[in-house]
């Protein structure tokens, strides 16, 4: 991102503001719906769990997201960028091979994250109608609100992003001022600002230390918070979580004063229906406004739920460039710098959440599911953080202090959730292990390929090629002939390309192009850089393309040869007498390379497996010319076995005597 584009984030404006509450808060934001809910459980209210969970709920707020996100985290942005792979994109430079691990199993905890938020969000929402009527079956309400929810990615969220952060802003302040309404009447239950509340609750409460499960889903949205860093800005984002923060400590405290009043009883006897526990988040407020607070809150659960498909589309994107992901279709519904839509991801994603709601039917069966993918995600980024302050050379002790600080936290969150995994937690267990499965595929099997490509050194055939070029007994195969190659140094080229242009058709043009695609680290990084290996023969394009950038070769390289013509150094008319005489422009015909697993191999059996659910995944996704965006017209498609040490000897003899029969 150059400097001039990303001054507009730096700078505060209150837009600014509001539209980071409607981007980044939704899934913290939404968590008042079912967290207190959850702690109380069916129990009777009491007084020492109930002041326990606020502070529980108040120091994992500050220490998890103030201090680890908005303060630490936000920092480790790679040119604005943020997000678990752009910070793993920062530590690769420590060569560190390993640190792919937490990088992968982390992304993948996220994605799994977006297939049960939306779900948890809006049900918990919707389930606010069952104090009309019991009986209610709110999951057709729910599937329809997602449905319209996916529905609408297509058409992009600059339409629905004016709308989300003054919504967000309605949420925030009704959370506010239904807390201090119960607060005003009730000050004893600052009380639960004093940790030590926190550590008696682990001795009070029914479940022990696995109550820790719950209280973590207050701080479930932080990981988001950090995803979605390139979208809003760093100083926005600190400013704005002021009032988010102050907002939602107000109403757990709201919630807190009015549970501390009815102790004793139990959220079912509160509700007065059996089959519906109340939730405290509803309990809190006065009927007449209950329709209004239903309305809100399913609002902001819509737009928690956003906020997670989008941070999955930029994850996937990034993914793909990365090499960790199959190359997918991505559209660009608006002009918004960062603004994706992944059609495949979105109907999975879609598909994942009717799978949830269906399998756990009402909320309070999600929680469980809910908590162990995000705490999986934020121990991964840790790592990866602790790895961040030693390569910008942090204080050696702040560096241990705060791993373990936090490591101790949120091991301490994970274990407490691992309980619950029989209970739920293996659904998001399973669809992340199984996104993580891809993810480590896919990328083992780009490697074993790149590991047995042979390249060879341009130079030893540059004269063939060349001579090939002016060889007028060979009919021409085009003008312009463009390879796109592997090879990462400028002075080499696969074999099978020489193989390409001299065997199997000599293909014979005015000039040969090598064109390679780098991508950087850097998100929005654009450049080239060309150079002649022969003058008006052999050229070669490397283009450096950050992770964030759409690979658009036909778009880029027509660029680059029109820089070329304008500067004089290539001159790309035809030719053929008669055309070049009348200024035609030659055709350019585009070369891709395909690989196939051949029979006569010998892999190991490891590779063998991998690379068959390599090609496998390869059949589903974009073919590499549409994946580079070229015109399937020009393009022509070639397939060479991957062959790897041919088979040994093959004992066969000549014998010149016809054999007699015996």
């Amino acid at each position: 991102m150059s400097s001039h584009s990303s001054n507009h984030l730096n700078k505060v404006t209150l837009g600014g503001l509001i539209v980071t509450l409607g981007i980044i808060y939704g899934d913290i934001g939404t968590s008042p719906l079912y967290v207190m809910k959850a702690i109380v459980g069916k129990q009777a209210i009491d007084y020492d769990v109930v002041l326990g969970a606020i502070s529980c709920i108040f120091w994992t707020l500050t220490l998890q997201t103030t201090f680890k996100y908005v303060i630490l985290t936000l920092r480790a942005d790679n040119k604005g960028e943020g997000g678990i792979f752009s910070l793993y994109t920062l530590v690769k430079k420590l060569k560190k091979r390993w640190l792919i691990v937490p990088a992968i199993i982390g992304g993948s905890a996220l994605l799994a994250d977006g297939i049960i938020t939306p779900p948890i969000s809006v049900s918990s929402a919707i389930e606010g109608l069952k104090t009309y009527n019991p009986e209610l079956n709110t999951i057709p309400i729910v599937i329809g609100i997602l449905f319209v929810l996916f529905f609408i990615q297509r058409f992009g969220t600059k339409l629905v992003g004016k709308f989300f952060g003054p919504m967000m802003l309605l949420w925030f302040g009704m959370l506010g001022t239904l807390g201090v309404i119960h607060l005003v009447g009730n000050i004893e239950i600052l009380k639960a600002l004093n940790p030590y509340y926190a550590v008696h609750l682990l001795q009070v409460h029914h479940e022990g230390f696995y109550v820790l499960g719950y209280v973590f889903l207050c701080t479930t949205g932080a990981e988001a918070l950090y995803s979605d860093l390139g979208h809003c800005g760093i100083k926005n984002i600190r400013i704005s979580w002021i009032f988010v923060k102050s907002m939602l400590v107000l109403n757990y405290f709201g919630q807190g004063a009015y549970l501390i009043e009815h102790q004793g009883q139990t959220l079912t006897d509160l509700s007065g229906t059996a089959s519906n526990p109340g939730n405290p988040f509803y309990l809190v407020m006065p009927d007449w406004f209950l329709p209004f607070g239903i309305a809100i809150a399913t609002a902001a659960a819509v737009i928690a739920s956003q906020a997670l498909i989008s941070g999955s589309f930029t994850l996937i994107s990034e993914a793909m460039r990365l090499n960790f992901w199959p190359k997918v279709r991505v559209k660009y519904p608006t002009e918004l710098k960062g603004q994706l839509y992944i059609p495949s991801i979105n109907w999975l994603l879609f598909i994942g959440c009717v799978f949830i709601v269906l399998h756990f039917e009402e909320s309070g069966n999600m929680e469980a599911a809910y908590g162990l993918a995000i705490v999986l995600c934020m121990i991964m980024t840790t790592i990866l953080l602790g790895f961040f302050m030693v390569l910008k050379r942090y204080n050696p002790i702040f560096i241990v202090l705060v791993l373990l600080v936090y490591l101790s936290i949120e091991i301490s969150f994970f274990m407490a959730n691992i309980e619950k995994f029989s209970h739920g937690g293996y659904v998001s267990v399973f669809i992340a292990g199984f996104l993580a499965f891809v993810m480590v595929i896919w990328f083992t099997a780009k490697k074993i390929r790149k590991d047995y490509t042979e390249f060879v050194k341009l130079d030893n055939f540059k004269n063939v090629i060349s001579d090939l070029s002016n060889d007028l007994s060979i009919p021409k195969y085009a003008t312009h002939l463009v390879y796109l190659t592997n090879a990462s140094h400028g002075d080499e080229i696969e074999s099978k390309v020489v193989y390409s242009i001299l065997q199997k058709r000599p293909k014979r043009a005015d000039i040969y192009w090598f064109v390679h695609v780098n991508v950087t680290d850097e998100p929005y990084e654009m450049e080239y850089r060309v150079r002649e290996i022969i003058k008006d023969d052999i050229i070669r394009v490397d283009f450096y393309l950050g992770f964030r950038v759409a690979p658009r070769i036909n778009l880029l390289f027509k660029k680059v040869v029109q820089d070329m013509v304008k500067n004089g150094e290539v001159d790309i008319t035809s030719r053929y007498e008669s055309l070049n005489r009348n200024n035609v422009i030659g055709d350019f015909k585009f070369v891709l390379i395909e690989k196939f697993l051949s029979y006569d191999n010998d892999f190991p059996w490891h590779e063998r497996i991998i690379l068959d659910i390599y090609y496998l995944l390869k059949k589903i996704s974009l073919s590499e010319e549409q994946a580079f965006g070229l015109d399937s017209s020009s393009v022509k498609v070639e397939q060479y076995p991957i062959v790897i040490h041919p088979p040994d000897e093959i004992n066969l003899h000549r014998i010149n005597e016809p054999r007699s029969h015996h």
